[in-house]
């Protein structure tokens, strides 16, 4: 799937349609098989791929060389770790901002979100050992056999977890997996909300579809796989939301009303030409061991939803929460049934936001993403963990940027909430201010002004 204008590409057995020249030579570029690492070093190192760093990166061809860089490096990192190999393919998976729509994917809610020009990218080369044996820089070795993909409690919340539910689900569509070496770099921040994790799930996919696979996935299912995987592999009760962001990319709204089809629709805009830069504020608090923090959400959304004779919030009517709100609270007290009242409201605000978008009204579209953040913050309470005191370090970021923004702009919560990222849309003739005044704050380095990728994840 590629993004051409406004029209969305799709690709079945015939090939892509609408049918269109670039849409061609963007795809066949897509299904490039792998080639001799000195060959990509030599194309890398004399541009070769400049316009297609370019379109990954959001810069000009003359600035992608320290983008080069970086794929020749995982190069060398593929062979300085597993030892010399005839050919190698190139991969990314770019981070993700999350719009509109704060925790209503679980909910089978509507969602506003895009890939950013941050991603995890990796080499990867055939080896004859029957393994999935993957280098994270900076991380240990973890190898997987894949003859045995069966789930393990033991292996919760580990990397193995998710390469072995990977392997496991592209196995299930007819992957006949062998054995191969990845080497994998990132510039996606762990743990601040731009969502490491489902880049690293959809680079292993793109990488297994690429490998394994006759007839491809497409980038929803595997954003699926990763969301499984997560789900049942590592245990954690994740949305789709992030995967799908990260494998469909640039900006889209998804209905999740039926999760196994969700419906993606592209939203065209440039935040550029409407004098607003994205900036992703990184608190310095991390996701770390707060795994029963976000679980509860979607836990205690569902209880509320079952009171009402649901499954999920998406099934049960507003009118009918309401009549029942008085056995709500009873069942699941009271801070299920506020979360509920923001995920009712956040799934509207999510349409709205779409449509000032597409009719360039964008004084509206920062009114409701205030309104977003205000909700999230009061009534979906994922800015402050449970019992924190001294440490509230998003609450802090929050009240630092709209203080600098002085009622300008927008300032929410990002993604999963209490640690991570805050997200701010600031008038670009106070970046710099803004960018000097929150690194003073939280630290040199943790403003990041981001640019919205047209691409997810990607065979180089």
């Amino acid at each position: 799937m590629v993004f051409w204008g406004q029209i969305l590409y799709y690709r079945d057995r015939s090939g892509w349609f609408p049918h269109h020249p670039e849409v061609k030579r963007i795809c066949q570029e897509e299904d490039s098989m792998m080639k001799s690492i000195p060959v990509w070093k030599q194309e890398l190192s004399g541009g070769v791929h400049a316009a297609r760093l370019a379109s990954l990166y959001c810069c000009a061809p003359a600035e992608t060389a320290s983008e080069a860089a970086r794929y020749a490096a995982v190069l060398d990192g593929l062979e300085k770790t597993f030892g010399p190999h005839a050919e190698a393919g190139l991969y990314s998976a770019p981070g993700r901002t999350e719009i509109g729509g704060n925790h209503t994917d679980h909910q089978h809610g509507r969602v506003l979100a895009g890939s950013v020009n941050i991603d995890m990218i990796a080499a990867a080369a055939p080896n004859d050992k029957g393994q999935l044996r993957v280098q994270s820089e900076g991380y240990d070795l973890c190898i997987i056999d894949l003859d045995d993909l069966e789930a393990r409690k033991e292996e919760e919340n580990t990397t193995a977890s998710l390469l072995r539910g990977e392997c496991a689900a592209f196995t299930q569509r007819g992957a006949a997996l062998t054995g191969l070496d990845v080497y994998i770099s990132s510039n996606v921040p762990k743990g601040s909300g731009v969502s490491s994790s489902a880049a690293f799930e959809v680079l292993i996919g793109v990488i297994l579809n690429d490998c394994f696979m006759a007839e491809k996935v497409s980038p929803i299912v595997i954003a699926q796989i990763g969301q499984w995987a997560e789900n049942v592999y590592f245990g954690k009760p994740c949305g789709l939301m992030d995967q799908m962001a990260s494998s469909v990319g640039n900006i889209i709204t998804i209905d999740f009303a039926s999760p196994a089809k969700p419906v993606v629709e592209p939203v065209a805009v440039d935040f550029s030409k409407a004098g607003l830069a994205l900036c992703i504020l990184d608190s310095g608090a991390d996701h770390a061991d707060l795994t029963d923090e976000y679980a509860a959400i979607p836990a205690e959304c569902r209880a509320v939803a079952a009171v009402c004779g649901g499954e999920v919030l998406r099934d049960v009517p507003f009118e009918t929460f309401l009549a029942k709100l008085p056995e709500c609270r009873r069942q699941c007290g009271d801070r299920a049934v506020l979360r509920a009242f923001h995920i009712y409201a956040d799934n509207d605000r999510v349409a709205k936001q779409v449509a000032a978008l597409r009719d360039d009204d964008f004084d509206t579209f920062l009114r409701l993403v205030n309104e977003s953040g205000r909700s999230s913050w009061e009534y979906l309470q994922n800015v402050i963990p449970a019992g924190y005191k001294e440490h509230q370090e998003v609450g802090v970021t929050i009240a630092a940027a709209k203080h600098l923004l002085g009622g300008k702009g927008a300032v929410r919560v990002h993604g999963g909430g209490f640690a991570g990222t805050v997200q701010a849309f600031v008038p670009v003739e106070m970046l710099a201010e803004f960018k000097a005044g929150m690194e003073a704050i939280l630290g040199e380095g943790r403003c990041h002004v981001l640019s919205i990728r047209p691409e997810g994840g990607a065979v180089l």
